[in-house]
């Protein structure tokens, strides 16, 4: 079975812009502007989208009051189940990882 990456580190950069760090070295910038509705509407607002940390039983994000997202997705491994996936708006990864 391949390795599935889970996120290590997050960061809130501002709005509702986040890094996320990947444990295969990839690290994404993600813009959630407009892809927050639905049960996600509850997290768009300026504080309750910094709240953002890590959880490292399930290695992606989440936020109090248990919600998260897949990281799979947010990998961009696989599509949004909701057809609403952020937009990367930068990507790096590592030389060595390559």
């Amino acid at each position: 079975m391949a390795h599935l990456p889970r996120i290590v580190n997050v960061q809130h950069l501002g709005v509702r812009v986040l890094r996320v760090r990947f444990d295969d070295g990839l690290s994404r910038d993600l813009d959630f502007a407009g892809t927050l509705d639905g049960v996600l509407a509850n997290i768009d607002n300026d504080e309750s989208f910094g709240r953002v940390s890590v959880d490292e039983v399930s290695g992606t994000i989440s936020w109090p009051g248990g919600l998260d997202l897949d990281p799979d997705v947010l990998h961009g491994d696989h599509p949004s189940a909701s057809g609403g996936a952020p937009t990367v708006l930068k990507e790096h990864w590592p030389q060595a990882s390559r």
